[in-house]
């Protein structure tokens, strides 16, 4: 008898688990939240598995415990974190190919060079040590020649030949190379001089003739280091973009007009750059704070198997519309675009389940893999956490988190509408039909798991309750943890190491890019290339407010081509911002202006690297579902202007001013999807869609005449299109 409470318990659970594995079966996306392995990434085995997850765990664990409980002197973290990230990578990712199979490793001379290289590392490392202890002793300075002779040249010796040895080392995928070996050192030997001397009163010195030469030295081998292993992760766009303002450092003296200045000494430039003036400036300080954080938050919702949930319920509640794939993409690749930071990245996850579903319901491929790179993109753009875009804007402009993430609102769902009307006129257009109600999870089901969206609410709710981003940050990423005990994926200590383990090899790519676009930034403010800039604005505002914005647009997109949002927005921020205040634009709206368009890069022929990601899974050429999601995107092209000459989209203005822009707004990018799709509310001939434009822009603009005109021509086309629907007369669709 006293076993029956017991026994019955026990089947409860049972039942209440078997129901769980039943709702779990029932799931149409899986393998969402699974971790993509990149071609030139190593698979380790045994102990180099071991090794390289514990130091991704520790990596992910210094972070966690220098922001919420030890905190670190700025500049040691800040060197720290980039060093971690270089040695992590250089661990995980090749420089060259791996051998195939038959094949042999590297041959024996390589092998040879390469460990003869360690020896020049392995000295540079000693001597960083003996420096530490020299200061500690007492010295005011090293010795020149001692950084010289001892330190800088056996360093950027064993960093420039095992960065060259590195690109034609045929490596096996299941161990570290030789060359990457040296280069882990060679990074805890850059890092190690700046950790010893950025502690000392020699620290005032970096941009002065008085500088140390060894800063410099460290700082060269620092940048070789971040440049490899930028083209590793990202390819070779943004280590061009970089190497071209380089060469700006000691070629802009020759040049003529605006872009000429006096010039730098390499010991002046490099003794600087690897200060808070450059790689160590705001992009690190964001991508060491907020963007660590939150990629710790995404690795522990991937590890809980949240991002499968986020997927299945926009399958179930937009997957039986028409063209429904589509809708589900917009809705979950804005989602996880928003946390994970980056819009290729984000087509790769979710892209991989949408974009077949999207062809299988009719959408041409170019339509499908162009629909996932615009809502991937889109994620980036979208409040709260705004791909870390937002933390980066409020570390550049000194303007409070909260103010910049409201600001951000009509924005984006002005973005968002744009793409989903585009998507639902396409899909009208050609009679398609939604998934089947056999096709989709049951929704019945997926709200009873509801409460795992509970780590965003509490992230949000915390960070609009005045919390630190810090603390928000944190206390998101312990719900995710308690919030999975709930579900069927509980996250006991294997699955939480597995999460920080994850942390640490998601972050390698975004905090290399930051660095590097620290060296850019550093180029940009040492040389005072960004004022020239802002002159030349200046001088076209004279002219045209309008061509000066159409030219900042043009440079924030150029700059952006090839770059993943934190870099893009970060280059464009240095370079054309500080020109559109120049011209009397507020600072918020410059950043915004400047913000939309470096995201929007990523659909933006020639160079679109989300709409290139997408088409490698669409099967579709490049070159057109960059074009298409240029198109399917185009409110992001438009909805800038608005912050110029309608600032109340951004919140800025009254109650009433808000609510109508808002309104004229929503109305005016409805209008132009119309216009693109060649639907409204039924098929439009070509001089509608003409007039469909016109009236778009015109409600976009934000005036109080052109929103009459605009309503006008939306209201006319509306009763036009009703009568010749009444009246049997609708124009066939086409397909």
């Amino acid at each position: 008898m006293s076993n029956t409470p017991d026994n019955r318990s026990s089947t409860e659970a049972s039942a209440g688990d078997a129901e769980e594995q039943k709702d779990a079966s029932e799931l149409l996306a899986e393998g969402v939240d699974e971790e993509v392995i990149e071609s030139n990434r190593r698979l380790f085995t045994g102990w180099q598995w071991a090794l390289f997850g514990g130091l991704a765990v520790a990596y992910s664990l210094f972070h966690l415990i220098t922001l919420n409980v030890i905190p670190m002197e700025t500049w040691s973290y800040r060197v720290i974190h980039i060093a971690g990230a270089l040695i992590l990578g250089y661990g995980l990712y090749t420089g060259g190919r791996f051998a195939s199979d038959g094949q042999q490793a590297a041959p024996k001379w390589q092998a040879l060079v390469s460990g003869l290289l360690l020896l020049p590392a392995l000295y540079a490392l000693l001597q960083s040590v003996l420096m530490w202890r020299t200061i500690q002793g007492g010295a005011m300075r090293i010795e020149p020649h001692v950084e010289a002779w001892h330190y800088g040249y056996p360093l950027i010796l064993a960093t420039a030949a095992a960065i060259v040895m590195s690109w034609c080392y045929r490596q096996v995928r299941e161990k570290c190379a030789l060359p990457d070996l040296v280069l882990m050192v060679c990074a805890l030997a850059s890092a190690g001089y700046f950790l010893v001397i950025y502690n000392t009163p020699l620290r005032m010195s970096t941009g002065t003739s008085f500088a140390p030469m060894g800063i410099s030295y460290a700082a060269i081998a620092g940048s070789l280091l971040i440049l490899e292993m930028t083209r590793r992760v990202t390819g070779n766009a943004l280590v061009i973009i970089s190497l071209v303002f380089l060469l700006y450092v000691w070629g802009g003296p020759y040049l003529p007009g605006f872009l000429g200045y006096p010039g730098l000494s390499v010991g002046r430039f490099f003794s600087q750059v690897y200060t808070d003036a450059g790689i160590l400036g705001p992009t690190t300080a964001v991508s060491s704070t907020y963007i660590i954080l939150f990629i710790i938050f995404a690795a522990f919702l991937q590890a809980s198997k949240v991002g499968d949930y986020f997927v299945n319920f926009a399958f179930a509640a937009a997957g039986r519309a028409r063209g429904g794939p589509a809708k589900v993409s917009i809705f979950a690749s804005g989602l996880m675009g928003m946390i994970n930071g980056t819009s290729a990245g984000n087509v790769v996850s979710t892209g991989s389940l949408t974009i077949p579903l999207m062809k299988k319901v009719g959408y041409p491929a170019r339509s499908a893999g162009a629909i996932e790179a615009a809502a991937s993109s889109g994620g980036q753009i979208m409040p709260p956490i705004m791909g870390a875009g937002a933390f980066i804007m409020a570390e550049i402009t000194g303007i409070p988190y909260r103010e910049i993430a409201v600001a951000a609102l009509i924005p984006a769902a002005l973005y968002f509408l744009s793409v989903y009307c585009m998507v639902d006129f396409e899909a009208a257009r050609k009679g398609m039909r939604g998934m089947r109600k056999d096709e989709i999870p049951q929704f019945r089901r997926l709200i009873k798991h509801v409460y795992l969206f509970a780590p965003i609410v509490i992230l949000i709710a915390a960070l609009f309750m005045g919390y630190s981003v810090i603390r928000a940050g944190t206390l998101a990423t312990a719900s995710a943890a308690v919030v999975s005990w709930l579900s069927p994926h509980k996250m006991g200590i294997r699955s939480i190491l597995k999460a920080l383990q994850l942390a640490g090899t998601m972050s390698i790519q975004i905090i290399v890019v930051c660095a590097c676009a620290g060296l850019i930034v550093g180029v940009i403010s040492l040389t005072g290339v960004g004022a020239r800039f802002s002159s030349l604005l200046l001088g076209l505002a004279g002219v045209s407010q309008l061509l000066a914005l159409f030219f900042a647009m043009c440079i924030s997109i150029l700059l952006g081509m090839g770059m993943p949002t934190t870099a893009a927005y970060a280059v464009a921020a240095s370079v054309v911002a500080p020109g559109l205040i120049g011209i009397g634009i507020q600072p918020l709206v410059a950043h915004f202006f400047v913000f939309y368009f470096a995201v929007m890069s990523a659909i933006t022929p020639p160079v679109a690297l989300a709409a290139y990601a997408a088409s490698g899974i669409s099967g579709a050429n490049a070159m057109e579902t960059s074009t298409t999601s240029f198109k399917i995107g185009l409110a992001a092209f438009i909805v800038p202007f608005m912050f110029f000459y309608s600032p109340a989209i951004l919140m800025e203005g009254s109650g009433l001013q808000i609510l109508r822009v808002a309104v004229t707004a929503t109305i005016g990018v409805v209008m132009l999807a119309a216009a693109v799709q060649a639907w409204y509310f039924g098929a439009v001939k070509v001089w509608q869609r003409l007039l469909l434009l016109g009236g778009a822009i015109c409600m976009i603009y934000g005036g109080i005449y052109t929103d009459i005109a605009g309503l006008l021509v939306g209201a006319g086309l509306l009763m036009m299109q009703r009568s010749l629907k009444r009246s049997g007369n609708t124009p066939q669709t086409t397909s």
